[in-house]
């Protein structure tokens, strides 16, 4: 998997961009209602999307689950009538669904639409201007995107607080010198897409002046790393941002101090005649998008994660803490 969430898949679904093809077989179901019994916190006030029929769709894992569900509760809150095709496999789907009309909107992600979707190969490195290119970009495909959350999704390497109080390093310029200085001691657990990927180790071995010889690397499953790091089986793993098992393993996060990892903010993505016909979306969804950041998706990814929460019971207390909705 990459940032944001985007599976490497071969078949007909991998296939669908530029398509409708949006069967179940791809994804998309039909959906259920969305019937959590809540009404205007801090948000929905006057109940402006009152008769509206509005549609919410998100990617198949654990944040997306929880930010679709956000997304839900908060139109409910606001008098909407909600329609839940939340869990599409593969990224391809979900954004189809938006740009087609068949789902009304999801929160979606800079780095993979500037990337995956729209085919660029450099990121920008300043979060807002690649929001901005985004947004600018995707209107002519239907897609209006609303300003960013602080939640990055995106790559990292962690390791396990033993191996942080041995070697201190804090940066990935601090894992490059130690890798120069001390070459036995720099050992990688890493996916095999992000050992062959231009924006992951190879790039970041250039862009940090880093050599790991290949027998200091190791390749396996996403799930495996964690464990294996949070063990000590190997100095540094390959992490996604915002994963709560970050947390929980208590795993240190070097910075990306040169800012070369893609920027993956999350932003509602909607459709741009359903913004059109109702405004009021803009307004309902900015308080809340301003709360996400890396340790609430954390928090809220441990809680499904680690925890075994359901993912829309997950989205419902955080917004209901949040003071965003009061539940009846």
């Amino acid at each position: 998997m990459t940032p944001g969430g985007v599976l490497r898949r071969t078949g007909p679904c991998a296939l669908l961009a530029g398509a409708l093809v949006l069967a179940a077989g791809c994804g998309l179901t039909s959906g259920s209602p969305m019937v959590d019994d809540v009404g205007p916190g801090s948000i929905g006030q006057g109940l402006p999307l009152k008769g509206a029929h509005l549609t919410v769709t998100s990617k198949e894992f654990t944040e997306q689950l929880i930010l679709g569900a956000i997304m839900g509760i908060a139109f409910q809150a606001a008098g909407a009538d909600v329609l839940d095709r939340t869990g599409i496999q593969g990224s391809i789907g979900a954004r189809e669904a938006v740009k087609s009309g068949d789902a009304d909107g999801m929160y979606e992600y800079t780095g993979t639409a500037w990337i995956t979707y729209l085919g660029n190969s450099k990121p920008i490195p300043d979060p807002r201007k690649q929001w901005q290119a985004v947004h600018d970009a995707d209107l002519r495909n239907g897609i209006t995107w609303l300003p960013p959350s602080a939640l990055n999704n995106t790559y990292a390497l962690a390791m396990n607080q033993a191996n942080f109080r041995k070697y201190r390093t804090k940066t990935l310029s601090d894992v490059a010198a130690l890798s120069r200085s001390d070459p036995g001691a720099v050992t990688l657990c890493v996916e095999s897409e992000f050992a062959n990927r231009a924006d992951g180790l190879p790039g970041m071995e250039k862009a940090y002046g880093m050599s790991v010889p290949a027998k200091n690397i190791t390749q396996m499953d996403t799930g495996i790393i964690y464990t294996q790091v949070a063990k000590g089986s190997c100095t540094y793993g390959e992490v996604f941002t915002t994963d709560g098992r970050i947390r929980s393993m208590h795993l240190a996060v070097m910075a990306d101090d040169k800012k070369f990892f893609p920027n993956y903010n999350a932003a509602p993505a909607i459709n741009s005649k359903a913004l059109k016909r109702y405004p009021a979306i803009a307004q309902i969804l900015d308080p809340v998008t301003r709360k996400l950041d890396n340790t609430v998706a954390q928090e809220l990814n441990a809680k499904v994660d680690v925890q075994g929460q359901d993912p829309h019971e997950v989205a419902l207390d955080w917004m209901t803490a949040q003071g965003f909705v009061k539940q009846h």
